[in-house]
């Protein structure tokens, strides 16, 4: 007996001894037992490189009593969203360097004869396709000699970096099951939004113009924004038509070329949860916080707001609605909506 209560002493002061050195919480001197840097901290954080994903509760179709499909935007620019593009972990990054290493799978977002969409997840995209995509896959390098004269040429790998994407698209489904009396959203995909490269054209062209003759790029009008606030250079015919008869802007003698985001590429959000359960997102509140980008997407700890729901034509908000502050207006309509479903399934 005596024999096992010495061990047991002996195995909890070597425990936290090496706790003691682990984190140097009480040390009075560096202890340097190994060739391993020291640590970072008094905590180290192992929790989020060991989770594991939860899965979802199981659905049978015949539990499933409605279901809307909504297409929505996170801004990276608002507030609520900043964490998403932190420069310590930048989803961005997250999702290019799992594509790179093969734990993520890409999928074309150009419409075709199988997926008239591109959002059906139908068509496989290559890790260096996707790059060529993001403009990241590689450079020309040219060397001179003193006469400023090009000797050689070749091409270097570029680093990718996400900071430039600054939206997402998201396809979900809101689905009431009555097995379980629950309505709840299940996110289905994930697309990054890129401004395409047109070759020839002006970067400045559709910019409200200033006095000087160049871009006013300081009146907060953005062409490749879809919710960009247009220009007040609208005639007095014009503005006498009603927005809702005028499905696309009325030429006034003014060249108004805007370029929407578009997808660079799909990913399939199960697949990716097993990529965002060991991703840590940063708060600017709390360290500890602990939440991983997975715990965001499942708990809903963004902003957005809706560009498009299933419909019979299969129109986006901005096909059938010209302003762009009622297409906000028509965004939080569609949610409220889903949310006034639900309430009216129970009596209080």
């Amino acid at each position: 007996m005596k024999k096992i209560l010495l061990s047991v002493a002996v195995l909890g002061f070597s425990l936290s001894t090496y706790a003691q050195q682990e984190n140097l919480s009480n040390s009075t001197k560096p202890v340097q037992v190994s060739d391993d840097p020291p640590v970072d901290g008094y905590v180290v954080k192992t929790d989020i490189e060991n989770r594991k994903v939860v899965p979802y509760a199981t659905i049978r179709q015949t539990d499933v009593a409605f279901s809307k499909r909504v297409w929505r935007e996170i801004d990276l620019r608002e507030k609520l969203n900043q964490a998403f593009a932190s420069p310590k972990s930048r989803l961005m990054d997250v999702i290019v360097k799992a594509i790179q290493a093969g734990e993520l799978t890409a999928y074309d977002p150009t419409p075709t004869e199988n997926d008239p969409n591109g959002d059906s997840f139908k068509n496989v995209l290559p890790p260096d396709q996707v790059m060529a995509r993001l403009g990241g896959d590689s450079v020309l390098v040219e060397e001179y000699n003193e006469n400023n004269e090009v000797i050689s040429s070749h091409y270097e790998s570029r680093a990718f970096s996400g900071e430039n994407v600054v939206k997402f698209r998201i396809k979900e489904d809101w689905i009431f099951d009555k097995q379980r009396s629950v309505f709840e959203p299940r996110i289905i995909g994930i697309a990054p939004l890129i401004t395409p490269n047109i070759p020839g054209m002006d970067s400045n062209i559709g910019l409200p113009v200033n006095s000087d003759g160049g871009a006013d790029v300081e009146s907060g009008y953005d062409p490749f924004d879809p919710f960009a606030v247009p220009a007040q250079n609208e005639t007095a015919e014009t503005a006498e038509v009603p927005s809702s008869d005028v499905p696309f802007p009325v030429d006034n003698g003014s060249l108004t070329m805007t370029v929407d985001p578009t997808p660079a590429f799909w990913i399939y959000f199960p697949e990716a949860r097993h990529v965002f359960v060991n991703k840590e997102v940063m708060n600017r509140h709390n360290d500890a916080t602990g939440l991983s980008y997975d715990d965001v997407f499942v708990k809903r700890l963004f902003s957005s707001y809706i560009v498009k729901q299933s419909n019979t034509d299969d129109l986006r908000i901005k096909d059938y609605i010209r302003d762009d502050i009622d297409r906000l207006f028509e965004s939080e309509r569609i949610k409220k909506t889903l949310m006034d479903y639900e309430q009216d399934l129970w009596s209080y």
